[in-house]
């Protein structure tokens, strides 16, 4: 390399890296339409976890990480026939709550969590269900995703809960890319318009659960199919 072109790279002149490309996103327009065509095909979106109430929708939503809502349901009917409040469930014991829950993943940690969770809302909450994330997140066992689903079905809060399916469509299709769960949320919160936010993790968690599939997606059943940015998708 000659003097000159050392003291120009020296100096900063030099060809820059090349930076990694901004990922393709949405307009607004594209997110108003897809979540018009998701509202106009499932006006009211429910959760697919089973709860009696505020209480058995958290202890349902714990249970549920790294199983499936089935996995749970199956568990939690007869879980929740003879323990459906704090006190019920703090008298059950750890012991005893495994028995119920074993065949969901994790159950040792979990009936720890759960039984834990129970004296905490007891001791500190009049047994009653917080109303707030930060609170909430106190709780053993309670994320900032669990929390985001009870406030959202419990207490009607516009949050967005973001689980493996609707990281994986947020990213997938270009609506809200992100390297991780939060900054996914937080984008979903910035680009989501208001009128949709209540029950926009319903649409997104369903849609990914039923269509826009890890493998084998089925995109020619897709309602966005044409305003996905997936280079892979199928039509």
């Amino acid at each position: 390399m000659g003097k000159k072109a050392t003291a120009k790279k020296r100096a900063g002149t030099a060809t820059p890296r090349k930076k990694n490309p901004v990922p393709k996103r949405w307009s607004e327009r594209e997110v108003v339409d897809a979540f018009t065509r998701w509202q106009k095909a499932n006006p009211h979106p429910k959760g697919e976890l089973e709860s009696v109430n505020h209480f058995t929708l958290l202890v349902a939503v714990v249970l549920s990480a790294q199983a499936t809502d089935a996995g749970v349901n199956k568990a939690t009917r007869a879980l929740f026939a003879v323990a459906d409040t704090p006190e019920k469930m703090a008298a059950l014991g750890e012991e005893k709550l495994r028995d119920y829950i074993k065949t969901i993943g994790l159950y040792k940690g979990k009936a720890k969590n759960v039984i834990a969770l129970s004296k905490m809302l007891i001791e500190k909450h009049n047994s009653q269900v917080p109303k707030t994330r930060e609170e909430l997140q106190e709780l053993p066992g309670t994320g900032r995703k669990t929390a985001n689903v009870v406030l959202n079905i419990a207490f009607g809060e516009p949050t967005l809960a973001v689980d493996t399916h609707v990281f994986r469509v947020s990213n997938r299709t270009g609506l809200a890319p992100g390297k991780n769960p939060l900054e996914v949320e937080l984008e979903l919160d910035r680009v989501i318009p208001a009128r949709f936010k209540t029950h926009a993790h319903h649409w997104l968690i369903l849609h990914g659960r039923y269509t826009c599939l890890a493998r084998n997606p089925k995109c020619a059943a897709c309602l966005i199919r044409d305003l996905c940015l997936w280079p892979e998708k199928t039509l």
